[in-house]
């Protein structure tokens, strides 16, 4: 076997659970929170740091995949940005939180 043959990349650490959102390695940490800590300026250890459950080596994995992968990874999050906000808007137009804080003040003071 020649040295080309044994250095064969791995696919990277993603799994798609059923609801859809794709997770880092055997985690429950999702692709959206790595990407987003590092472009909020996280390294890879930051990262690990903040999500223990998190192997170094499937951080650094994930992000390799992200920059060969920067188009079809950043339509993944758009579109993920998009669902977020459209179960954001169906929540609030069937519960508005307009007055929320003001109704549980009045409680509180209701109450002594």
């Amino acid at each position: 076997m020649s040295l080309l043959e044994m250095l064969v990349a791995e696919p990277p650490p993603l799994r798609l659970d059923e609801g859809g959102v794709f997770r880092v390695g055997a985690t429950r940490v999702r692709l959206d929170t790595v990407i987003t800590a590092f472009q909020n300026g996280c390294s890879a250890e930051e990262i690990q740091r903040k999500y223990p459950s998190l192997g170094l080596d499937d951080t650094y994995a994930v992000l390799t995949y992200y920059f060969w992968n920067r188009e079809r990874v950043d339509a993944y999050l758009e579109e993920r940005r998009r669902l977020a906000e459209e179960v954001r808007q169906e929540i609030e137009a069937r519960d508005p939180s307009e007055g929320t804080l003001e109704r549980l003040l009045e409680r509180r003071a209701a109450r002594g």
